[in-house]
């Protein structure tokens, strides 16, 4: 195995995943709602998912760390095949929301036992075949990768679900089970060694994992600051993504028009990659990372107040737009980042823990976000979100004024030369003008 060949399965893995997860991105608001949901309780259902992945996040960190990566990735699609199966089940039995909570939960399962482990097996496998070069690039291009396929997926979940709305979930199933074979035979623990864990032995596992995350996490205050970002983050993100469906398709007139939430899911796809595209642009001119985190988050700010703001279409959809590509920089950057201040051994249980974080934020956030937009509007709410946005500001601030040495973003030989008074990162080898995602 060479680095090139890792990281190549690396984006063939998590973009495929993408794909077959994106194909109900964009119609699920409108799904819930059709099975007789108000616009609170679809976000009550949402804030049930993420309940499930604040509460699996730390156990399914522990899963990746003895039982293996790729153990964690191959349960994780086996999880999403039959929850989401459950959700057409849900529906065709009169939409109840107890039971849209109950398999939204499952739900959230899934989606934890992918988060940190296939990038932990990434670092771990690249590390191990002698990978000299920055992370930067590999996790904007693999952000370009997920986005074309978000691009994709949401398109043709839009036009499937003009259709019927029911279509998008049956074939994110195939895709799923399809990917479950692929990944069976291509992946497979690189310079990590898995280890046997019985069950009488998890609880003792789930403590140590856990505390070997605490310290070398929360604890840590780079970590911790870096952490709590993405908790900010994590509290609009997830209701801006889904409330933008019924909210700019009245702006437009035609609340109805599933066709027309495909094509600006996948302009939303769009606006994500420019975003990664930017951010390793930007790092070629620029190597702190935090510049790149609190100029992307100011931006944010101001374009998710203009949603709210705005009265008329377009304004509203650019002004979204503008958050998202925003969110693809801050997103690569972020876990970059991340990763340069956390040792291997609990790489997978502390990704977890700040997206245990990040989930935890996002809960409070879709039910306050939801009953604000069901008592108010969801115009008010994407004021109040870009508000909450801008007191995010603080934790990069605080950590620039570390001045940490994994702020800069630093190319294989450690070189730098003067450039906009902070450094010119050196080449990092990889080819970062083709982006297949």
């Amino acid at each position: 195995m060479t680095p090139q060949r890792i990281v190549r399965d690396y984006l063939a893995i998590s973009g495929l995943y993408t794909l077959a997860a994106s194909l109900i991105w964009g119609v699920n608001t409108l799904f819930l709602l059709e099975a007789g949901l108000d616009i609170f309780g679809v976000f009550v259902a949402n804030a049930a998912f993420t309940a499930g992945m604040a509460i699996f996040e730390i156990p399914t960190g522990v899963v990746a760390d003895t039982l293996g990566r790729r153990v964690s990735y191959l349960l994780s699609l086996a999880v999403l095949f039959l929850s989401t199966l459950g959700y057409l089940a849900v529906a065709a039995g009169g939409g109840d929301l107890l039971l849209f909570c109950l398999v939204s939960v499952f739900l959230g399962l899934g989606f934890t036992f992918y988060s940190g482990a296939v990038e932990a097996w990434l670092v771990d496998a690249l590390q191990h075949t002698g990978y000299q070069d920055k992370l930067d690039p590999v996790f904007a291009r693999a952000a370009i990768v997920s986005g074309a396929a978000m691009l994709i997926g949401t398109t043709g979940g839009g036009f499937l679900g003009n259709v019927t709305l029911s279509l998008p979930y049956l074939v994110r199933s195939a895709l799923l089970a399809l990917l479950f074979i692929y990944a069976f035979r291509t992946m497979h623990d690189i310079g990590y060694q898995p280890k046997a864990l019985v069950m009488r032995e998890i609880p003792n596992a789930l403590k140590t994992v856990a505390r070997g995350g605490w310290q070398h996490g929360w604890k840590q205050r780079p970590v911790r600051l870096l952490m709590l970002f993405t908790a900010v983050q994590g509290i609009f993100s997830v209701w801006a993504f889904y409330a933008w469906q019924p909210y700019i398709l009245n702006l437009l007139g035609q609340p109805d028009a599933v066709w027309v939430a495909g094509v600006i899911a996948a302009l939303v796809s769009l606006a994500v990659i420019a975003g990664n595209t930017l951010a390793d642009r930007l790092a070629r001119f620029c190597t702190r990372r935090t510049t790149l985190l609190l100029g992307a988050a100011a931006v944010q700010t101001v374009a998710l107040a203009a949603v709210g703001l705005s009265n008329s279409f377009w304004p509203a959809l650019l002004s979204f737009l503008l958050s998202m590509a925003a969110y693809g920089v801050i997103e690569p950057v972020g876990r970059a980042f991340l990763h340069q201040l956390i040792p291997s051994a609990e790489r997978a249980t502390i990704i977890s823990f700040g997206s245990m974080l990040a989930n935890v934020g996002s809960i409070a956030g879709q039910v306050g976000l939801g009953r604000l937009s069901q008592t108010v509007s969801i115009a008010s709410a994407y004021v109040a979100s870009g508000v909450i946005n801008g007191v995010g500001l603080l934790f990069p601030a605080l950590l620039r004024r570390s001045a940490l040495p994994e702020d800069l973003i630093v190319g294989a030989a450690g070189a730098r030369s003067s450039c906009a008074a902070q450094g010119l990162p050196a080449e990092s080898g990889i080819d970062t003008d083709v982006v297949p995602a």
